[in-house]
């Protein structure tokens, strides 16, 4: 099988190269021939190329643009070398969905995972939200499966396609511990500070959050990981909303210091307003982490009822100073994300979920 549509593997970037990374390897030691896409940034491979990582074949392309239509590019050569290759295809993301239409017309069978709602991100201009939105109805109607990793995001596809979408959510392991050695370089003590882990955006609510952390009570810090930009001006007016008892460490590569940073933050901060299960919040979960989310059904799906919910800056800072006072609604919070986690977000589950899928698929091409 295939897995098209992320930046490849090992995972080093967002949510999408981490579920790759995790199911490719877990498909080869169920007996499965794999092949991922991986986009060469650094001009090691020439176009084409195949290699073997973890006993997971690799097919390298670069592209020759930066950005979107970096992105583009690099999709097309993909799908392009795809139709050379056995099997059935998995694509990661719907935005460059018009192109599988040569995988229809060579007759593959394609399983679609359908992302978030790309196209009500603010942050998109109009000729984009028309690119993700044309994409989004594409790929529901042209995949022989959809798959929606959230119950809301599964409702937003069926209005929009012929076929009803399978529900998998995203997974995460769980952390039972993390050395605490990083945290003095930050300033803050094991249980004494709040951690957003997010892209420094309106929609994440990261304002919000910063400007409901000047009331976080004496002794207690909101830790704010993220790039910023100079040049840009939500990230400057973010920056100067943040008082002492904020800190900006910046964006933060290495896993075992983001993982130390939430397993021992006294709450988790997800100010994401659009999207389906976010990869951030399970992993939250998994640390066992008492929550802070935006208040809307996305969120409230994935963390459960016993978390805490805000809506606005003055919300955000009421429930601050409760993550920090309440040490029995903390434990409460903490108890029930184990516990959701361990039901609902175990790899195991979501890995043995796509294979039944894949199995299918595999079967009714051979029939063919």
């Amino acid at each position: 099988m295939n897995i098209i549509g992320t930046r490849g593997v090992p995972a080093a970037h967002g949510g999408f190269e981490t579920f790759a990374d995790y199911l490719s390897r877990y498909l080869v030691t169920k007996g499965w021939t794999v092949n991922v896409y991986c986009q060469d940034s650094n001009g090691s491979f020439q176009d084409g190329v195949q290699d073997m990582w973890e006993g997971v074949g690799r097919t390298h392309f670069q592209a020759k643009r930066n950005g979107p239509l970096g992105t583009m590019e690099f999709d097309l050569k993909c799908v392009k070398h795809v139709l050379t290759q056995p099997g059935v295809d998995l694509v990661l993301g719907y935005n460059t969905a018009v192109f599988c239409v040569l995988e229809r017309l060579k007759r593959r069978r394609i399983i679609m995972n359908m992302d978030g709602i790309e196209w009500k991100r603010s942050k998109w201009g109009g000729a984009a939200k028309v690119w993700f939105f044309m994409n989004e109805l594409i790929g529901a109607n042209l995949a022989h499966v959809a798959i929606a990793d959230h119950p809301e995001i599964a409702k937003h596809v069926q209005a929009r396609s012929f076929k009803a979408p399978i529900m998998i959510p995203y997974g995460s392991d769980a952390i039972t511990q993390a050395n605490p050695a990083c945290l003095a370089k930050y300033g803050v003590e094991s249980g004494k500070y709040l951690v957003s882990i997010a892209r420094i955006e309106p929609e994440n609510s990261i304002l919000e959050l910063v400007q409901g952390a000047a009331s976080l009570p004496a002794g207690f810090k909101a830790v704010i990981l993220g790039k910023f930009d100079i040049e840009n001006d939500y990230h400057n007016v973010v920056k100067a909303a943040g008082g002492e008892s904020v800190v900006f460490p910046g964006a933060i590569y290495d896993p075992s210091i983001v993982q130390a940073l939430r397993f021992h933050a006294r709450a988790y901060l997800h100010g994401h307003q659009v999207g389906g299960t976010n990869p951030s919040l399970v992993e939250a979960l998994g640390a066992g982490n008492a929550v802070l989310a935006h208040d809307n059904r996305f969120n409230r799906w994935t963390a459960g009822a016993d978390q805490f919910y805000f809506s606005n800056a003055a919300g955000a800072a009421l429930q601050m100073q409760t993550i920090c006072r309440a040490e029995n609604a903390l434990l409460v919070a903490q108890q029930a994300a184990r516990r959701r986690h361990q039901e609902t977000f175990q790899w195991h589950q979501i890995l043995g979920a796509y294979e039944d899928v894949l199995k299918r698929e595999l079967l009714i091409s051979m029939q063919k």
